[in-house]
């Protein structure tokens, strides 16, 4: 079964940068689609961004396109997710989804 750990949150400015890390265990992460979710306070889970197991290709919600970037290490079992220009809208905990399993979310702040 596969365990997924995700750290690399905190409290940023807007306009600041943070590089999130999902850490997977098991032996096949590299057959697994990966995804990045977040959800804010009062507010329902959504898709932030996916990459393939196939072929590596990403795809991306509208709202961060061009800002936030999703990438994995599969020699490593990590899954990453690089923020920029963050904005006080994506406040939110952020989970990584793979194999149906999810972690425990790691926190973003960002503050105006």
């Amino acid at each position: 079964q596969v365990q997924l750990v995700e750290s690399g949150g905190g409290l940023v400015q807007a306009g600041g940068s943070l590089r999130l890390s999902c850490a997977a265990s098991g032996r096949t992460f590299s057959s697994y689609h990966m995804r990045w979710f977040r959800q804010a306070p009062g507010k329902e889970r959504e898709f932030v961004a996916g990459i393939r197991s196939s072929d590596g290709s990403t795809y991306y919600t509208d709202s961060v396109k061009g800002r936030f970037t999703i990438s994995r290490d599969n020699t490593k079992n990590m899954l990453y997710l690089q923020m920029n220009s963050l904005k006080p809208e994506d406040t939110a905990v952020y989970y990584c989804n793979g194999a149906n399993t999810w972690g425990q979310g790691t926190q973003v702040t960002v503050s105006s």
